[in-house]
């Protein structure tokens, strides 16, 4: 069966909801990245179909859920208490737990400390 096969069934007879290729979904449906774009959030509403991508190299399947844009809300605005949070959140990312030095940049989180602490640790561990 080829990929495209696999991935077609507009039905919903094999995967259980209805199934489309990647870039093959029909008008009206949207993923949620693509509803965030048009200013829109699912709203509660169930997945009403998936488009799947075969990965032939790895063996296998990228699914990502479509929801109709007809039925889609729009996104609930920020609060001044929600911009807050955010900005501390933020602020948490670029600052070094080791140094506390408040970088204009987000830190690694493969390492957790910024460039300058890293050196210093891996010079006292040699």
């Amino acid at each position: 069966m080829s990929a495209f096969g696999k991935c077609y069934d507009p039905h919903g007879t094999r995967h259980g909801i209805p199934t489309y290729p990647w870039r093959y979904a029909p008008d009206g449906l949207a993923t949620r990245r693509q509803l965030r774009a048009l200013g829109l959030r699912p709203g509660g509403q169930e997945v009403t179909a998936q488009v799947m991508r075969t990965n032939r190299r790895a063996g296998t399947d990228r699914v990502a859920y479509l929801y109709r844009v007809d039925l889609a809300k729009p996104v609930r605005p920020m609060t001044s208490r929600k911009w807050g949070a955010l900005a501390l959140a933020m602020l948490a990312r670029r600052t070094c737990p080791a140094c506390r030095i408040t970088y204009s940049y987000c830190l690694s989180t493969r390492h957790g400390i910024c460039g300058p602490c890293l050196a210093a640790d891996e010079q006292r561990a040699a």
